[in-house]
């Protein structure tokens, strides 16, 4: 740190100016003196008298001249002392002012070298962590160069990938023609779907009308909306697959029906007698003969019932046998009724 360190020194001018005054008085006062005695002997010697007194007086005019000039000159000496008193005061006095500026400068440098310092340590951190960064981005650089065979790899796979997608908006346009085809084919299809089941819709009614007529009062056999429900306990015994006697009764009634129908069912429109079969959600008992699971059962019984209609003079071809084991309940409860509503046998006239 810089220090400025400025110390007034005593102004001796003053005191050299009144000295050197009283030497010129002394000095004059001796040459008087000297003169007055010179005189006064040279006047006393009677040889030289004359010539003395004249030498005297040049003297004396020479010495009153050189008195007056040296009273001259100590005047203007005295004038210069002055001035330059005053210049020393003048330059004491800038001197003291330079001195507190160079005292105001000095704080302020201080104060600047401070503000250094306190940077500089700012500095030094921010260089600090400027390293920890530079290190950290080094380490990220090392991954960057280690993962760049895979980003290769990436890269190879993106292009393999854009050229597949190119290669499948190729196939896309090419597809979209085909499905602008196959979607007027599908619309005249189901426009005739829709036609066939008005058709089949028409004999539907009559269907279920024929087979209410048929069976009578019996409570065994029911509608529920396009399809007629038979109970499997008048069908079957408990546990089997082999109609009953009066199991069978009740099937001629109703294929007698199903071959009225087809007499009256125009040729063109394909139909199917589904024969679905249904169970409740008892478990089969572990080591039953024939099957292993309800939904084996159904579709057992489902068959039995088919080719006992089949049998009756149905043609084969209109019966589509099914079975759905205890997947599709008409009744939730576990009481015995439900139960025994849930073992049946569904018939529906519906097309192919």
């Amino acid at each position: 740190m810089i220090n400025y360190r400025y110390h007034n020194k005593p102004n001796a001018w003053p005191g050299f100016v009144d000295l050197f005054s009283n030497l010129v008085i002394i000095l004059i006062f001796l040459l008087i003196v000297f003169v007055f005695l010179w005189t006064t002997t040279s006047v006393f010697n009677k040889n030289s008298g004359a010539k003395t007194v004249a030498d005297l007086k040049q003297a004396n005019a020479e010495q009153a001249a050189k008195l007056e000039q040296m009273t001259m000159d100590d005047k203007e000496a005295k004038e210069l002392l002055l001035m330059a008193r005053d210049e020393l005061i003048n330059l004491e006095k800038n001197n003291n002012e330079l001195t507190q500026e160079l005292n105001n400068a000095d704080n302020s440098i201080k104060d600047l070298i401070t503000a250094y310092e306190s940077k500089v340590n700012e500095l030094e951190a921010q260089g600090a962590d400027m390293q920890e960064r530079v290190a950290a981005l080094s380490e990220q650089l090392v991954a960057a160069n280690l993962d760049q065979e895979k980003i290769n790899e990436l890269s190879d796979q993106l292009a393999k990938v854009q050229a597949a997608l190119a290669a499948a908006e190729e196939k896309s346009a090419e597809q979209e023609a085909n499905y602008v085809q196959m979607s007027n084919r599908l619309n005249k299809a189901l426009a005739d779907k829709v036609a066939e089941l008005n058709d089949v819709a028409q004999y539907q009614s009559q269907f279920y009308k024929a087979v209410k007529l048929a069976v009578g009062d019996r409570t065994s056999i029911q509608t529920d909306g396009d399809r007629f429900i038979v109970n499997s306990d008048i069908l079957f015994p408990s546990g089997s697959y082999t109609l009953s006697a009066e199991g069978k009764k009740q099937l001629r009634l109703i294929a007698n029906v199903i071959k009225d129908m087809e007499n009256k069912i125009p040729t063109n429109i394909n139909w199917i007698i589904r024969v679905d079969g249904h169970t409740d959600k008892k478990q089969v008992i572990s080591g039953t003969k024939g099957y292993k699971n309800n939904t084996e059962l159904s579709l057992l019984r489902a068959t039995a019932v088919a080719n006992e209609l089949a049998n009756a003079g149905v043609s084969k071809r209109r019966l589509v046998p099914s079975g759905f084991g205890d997947l599709h309940p008409i009744a939730l409860g576990n009481d015995a009724q439900s139960l025994q509503q849930n073992r049946r046998i569904e018939l529906q006239l519906t097309n192919r």
